[in-house]
């Protein structure tokens, strides 16, 4: 039996599919792939590239939080855009978000993202008990 911990907060979107917001096993956090959907109304934000990422780092924020974790802890993320010409835009929230911490990273152009959105991001994270 596995001692797995499902995160569920509605401070980030619910999943809309048969998976969870993340899953904590020992001292790893794996969190699913955020899209820019403010939780509030369950809409994808208005905006670009800036506000989209803003949102789903704020998303994972909340996610990681449910965990008892913070971006602090993030060891390894990956980046799907729509467009890798909205690269530098995406870069200047994610390095906003992240401060002097700088985990590994992934970004690739996806061939489309759900709700035709322009970023998603997953991360894993190390939370020490």
């Amino acid at each position: 039996m596995n001692n797995f911990k499902f995160i569920d907060t509605p401070e980030a979107p619910a999943a809309i599919g048969p998976y969870s917001q993340a899953v904590v096993a020992g001292e790893w956090v794996f969190a699913s792939g955020q899209i820019p959907i403010d939780p509030a109304t369950g809409e994808v934000v208005e905006g670009g590239i800036v506000e989209q990422t803003d949102r789903v780092l704020n998303n994972l924020i909340a996610v990681l939080r449910e965990a008892g974790g913070s971006l602090n802890d993030v060891v390894k993320t990956t980046v799907y855009l729509a467009d890798m010409g909205t690269f530098v835009e995406m870069n200047e929230v994610y390095a906003r978000h992240f401060g002097d911490h700088r985990p590994a990273r992934a970004t690739v152009q996806a061939g489309a993202l759900p709700k035709s959105v322009a970023v998603e991001i997953d991360l894993i994270a190390h939370i020490p008990s």
